[in-house]
């Protein structure tokens, strides 16, 4: 269905080091209202849609507000599950890391990119994608959520660099600190099985 809707995830989510609990919750708490708003959006432009002429500019705006809000209930939907089961490290002889060793060198300078990515100055996301095709990573940026991406591209890892995820914990100016904390916590098993997913 052209206006299907969605229910939001749950995800089991570990104790965090450095990133709260109250961070988390609130954090889960804008995941939801993705959901929420996409739906409440496709509900309208099923509506608005019996007559699209008379409607026209109602359904274009909402047309596009809708793909931002598709934009951020997925990439929460890879971000949560990044921690679950708790922060586990890369295998170094796993697929993963010989395929990013073989294309950038090492795994380290791979995760480099993705941090000085996210450090940039202003919120979004800083995505590592796989290209199947040309079987190459790149690592990009999306301030809007749904702008800026690679058309098509599997995303491997996903880090939020919007100020929510963060200035409860460290303040507006504490990025960095997220950063550092984010890649100490990941389950890079999570990681792992998401890049399996998409060479096979």
């Amino acid at each position: 269905m052209m206006f299907s809707t969605y229910e939001a995830k749950k995800f089991t989510l570990p104790k965090v080091e450095g990133i709260s609990e109250k961070t988390m919750t609130e954090h889960i708490g804008l995941y939801e209202g993705y959901v929420k708003n996409f739906n409440a959006i496709s509900k309208a432009l099923e509506e608005l849609m019996s007559d699209p002429e008379k409607n026209a500019h109602a359904v274009s705006e909402l047309i596009r507000r809708r793909s931002f809000e598709f934009g951020g209930m997925r990439l929460h939907e890879h971000y949560f599950p990044q921690f679950e089961g708790g922060s586990t490290p890369l295998t170094p002889s796993g697929p993963l890391a010989k395929a990013l060793a073989k294309d950038a060198g090492s795994v380290e300078t791979v995760v480099k990119a993705v941090r000085a990515t996210g450090a940039m100055r202003g919120p979004g996301w800083s995505l590592l994608y796989y290209d199947p095709e040309a079987k190459k990573f790149l690592v990009g940026f999306t301030g809007e959520q749904h702008q800026g991406h690679f058309v098509t591209l599997p995303i491997v890892l996903a880090l939020d660099v919007w100020e929510h995820a963060y200035i409860l914990d460290y303040g507006a100016a504490g990025k960095g600190k997220y950063i550092e904390a984010f890649f100490k916590a990941l389950n890079w098993d999570v990681i792992e099985k998401r890049f399996g997913s998409v060479t096979v």
